[in-house]
C-alpha cells in the first residue's frame, strides 16, 4: 500500500477492525518513510449487478443512486443516516442473494419498499408515490390501506 502523503509504498499495518458487521476491514497504516498514519477500508469486491429498466435499458447497479432515493424519502422523518445506509446494505444483500447478473428495477423498487415499510410509513409512502407514479389520489389511499393492514396484522409482516 502506498503511502497517501509520500508515495512511498513501504507501510506497515498498526491496527486492523472488523466494521460493516464484519463486512469490511478498518486498517490504521504508518508509513516507514514518513511517519505519515492513514486508514483504508478493504471491502469484497462483488460481481457488478445489472438493471433492467422498464423501458429495457440497462445500467450498471449505482448503491449512491439506491441512497439518494432512501434519503430523499427519508428526509424530514426520525430516520436518521445510520438507518437509511443499513437499509440500503440489506436492499444490496438481498438483490447479490438472487444469484442473479440482471435485476429489473422493478424488483430494486418493491425490496426498497418492503424494507421502508417496515421503518417508517411517511418514507415508504413518498418513496412509492415516486416509484409507482400516482396518477391521482386514490392511488395514494390505496397504498395507504395496504401498509395499514400490514401493520395490523402482524402475521403478514413475516
Amino acid at each position: 500500500m502506498k503511502c497517501s502523503q509520500c508515495n512511498v509504498d513501504n507501510t506497515k499495518v498498526i491496527e486492523s477492525r472488523d466494521v460493516a458487521e464484519g463486512k469490511a476491514i478498518r486498517r490504521r497504516r504508518e508509513c516507514i518513510s514518513c511517519q505519515h498514519r492513514f486508514t483504508t477500508y478493504e471491502r469484497l469486491e462483488r460481481p457488478q449487478l445489472i438493471v433492467i429498466k422498464s423501458n429495457g435499458a440497462q445500467e450498471l447497479f449505482n448503491r449512491d443512486k439506491l441512497l439518494a432515493g432512501l434519503y430523499r424519502a427519508c428526509e424530514k422523518t426520525v430516520v436518521n443516516r445510520v438507518e437509511v445506509e443499513q437499509v440500503a446494505d440489506r436492499v444490496e444483500d438481498k438483490l447479490y442473494e438472487c444469484g442473479e447478473a440482471e435485476v429489473s428495477s422493478s424488483k430494486i423498487g418493491q425490496v426498497v419498499m418492503d424494507e421502508l415499510a417496515l421503518i417508517n410509513e411517511v418514507a415508504y409512502v413518498r418513496f412509492a408515490s415516486v416509484y409507482r407514479r400516482f396518477k391521482d389520489i386514490a392511488g395514494f389511499e390505496k397504498e395507504l390501506s395496504q401498509i395499514k393492514n400490514l401493520r395490523s396484522d402482524p402475521v403478514k409482516q413475516d
